[in-house]
């Protein structure tokens, strides 16, 4: 049996008592997150033969030391900064995108409707010829926009922030 972890792979070489939680089960560390268990750098207590047999071989626990803890303590700090970073990031392209209006040309006949429609396809290809990058499942459409019109449409850029953005839809120009 192959055990990953090197003091966990010397505590089973050797047979030595697993450090056991406040329940009578064993307290681990985990360096990957386990459904129905817990996140990644949770300290969570199982029973001894689903440690021994399953997370520790795994590579999927380890035990919950204090310096492991403080490892994780310290990489938890790391990623709320990035976490923190990515979100100033986001609230500053919502700005962008609320300032913004893009313009769609699009075949209609006389009484504004189009002969095919506006999608979220074509709302980021406007986008991306204004300098901004957003994807298709990002663009939150009531309908397809199907009349010459001014449409607010809402962008969700995710972590709960969302923009609206002004579509003007306008007939296609004929300078041929």
């Amino acid at each position: 049996m192959q055990v990953r972890n090197k003091q966990a792979r010397n505590a089973y070489r050797t047979g030595k008592r697993l450090p056991k939680g406040p329940n009578g089960g064993i307290q681990l560390l985990l360096i990957q997150s386990v459904d129905s268990l817990g996140k990644q750098g949770d300290v969570v207590e199982v029973k001894p033969g689903y440690a021994r047999n399953y997370l520790i071989p795994q590579g999927l626990a380890t035990f919950a030391t204090d310096h492991h803890r403080r490892m994780v303590e310290k990489h938890k700090a790391q990623l709320a900064e990035l976490q923190r970073q990515q979100l100033a990031a986001l609230h500053d392209l919502a700005n962008v995108i609320s300032k913004a209006q893009i313009t769609i040309e699009a075949n209609a006949n006389a009484d504004g409707h189009l002969y095919g429609s506006i999608g979220a396809d074509e709302i980021v290809h406007a986008l991306k010829n204004e300098g901004i990058s957003i994807s298709t499942d990002q663009v939150r459409l009531e309908g397809p926009l199907k009349e010459l019109a001014q449409y607010k449409v809402r962008i969700y850029l995710g972590h709960e922030i969302e923009s609206n953005l002004d579509v003007w839809v306008v007939p296609q120009s004929h300078d041929e």
